[in-house]
C-alpha cells in the first residue's frame, strides 16, 4: 500500500496550540533537538497523534530543551477517503516503519524488529518538509522479503 505523508514544520513547542484543529491535526510527528552524543538539531523521536491532535499529544511529552526543540507534523493524504479504523491502522504502520528505518535516539520500541505482516506491503512517500527522513521508505526493504538475494545472484553478461 502506498502511504503519502505531507510534512509541515518546524513548529516550536510554545506554538503547539496552533496544532489543535480537530479536523486535520492528526498523523505522525518528528521531534528534533540536541542530543548529548549526536549533537544539535538531530532527529530525536518519531510519534503518532491518532486519538488526539498533534498539539495535545506532543504537549504530553517531557522535552527539557524547550527553546531548541522543533516539531514537524506529517498528515496522511490520498485520493479516496478511508474509514477511521483504516486511517488509524495506516498511521500505526507508518509510525512503526519510520521508527524502524530511521532509529531516532529516544524511540525505544520498533527500533530492532518490525512485524512483517504490518509493513511488508507498505511504501511511504514523504513530501514537503520531511527534514532528515528518507524521501521514500519501503517495507520490503526492512523485512525478510529479499533475504533470498545474495552476492551469488549478481547478473553476468552472456553472449
Amino acid at each position: 500500500m502506498d502511504i503519502h505523508l505531507f510534512w509541515d514544520g518546524p513548529v516550536k513547542l510554545k506554538d503547539l496550540d496552533k496544532l489543535e484543529d480537530e479536523d486535520r491535526d492528526y498523523g505522525v510527528y518528528q521531534i528534533y533537538g540536541h542530543h548529548e552524543i549526536y549533537g544539535a538539531s538531530v532527529l530525536l523521536y518519531i510519534g503518532k497523534a491518532d486519538d488526539q491532535t498533534f498539539g495535545k499529544r506532543i504537549a504530553q511529552e517531557k522535552w527539557c530543551d524547550h527553546k531548541n526543540i522543533e516539531v514537524y507534523v506529517g498528515r496522511l493524504a490520498g485520493r479516496t477517503k478511508v474509514s477511521a479504523k483504516e486511517w488509524s491502522e495506516r498511521i500505526d504502520k507508518t509510525e512503526k516503519l519510520l521508527i524502524y528505518s530511521h532509529a531516532p535516539a529516544y524511540n525505544t520500541s520498533n527500533t530492532r524488529t518490525v512485524p512483517e505482516r504490518k509493513v511488508l506491503s507498505n511504501h511511504i512517500f514523504n513530501w514537503d518538509q520531511y527534514r532528515s527522513l528518507f524521501p521514500e521508505v519501503s517495507g520490503g526493504r526492512y523485512t525478510s522479503k529479499f533475504d533470498h538475494i545474495s552476492d551469488d545472484h549478481i547478473y553476468t553478461v552472456s553472449d
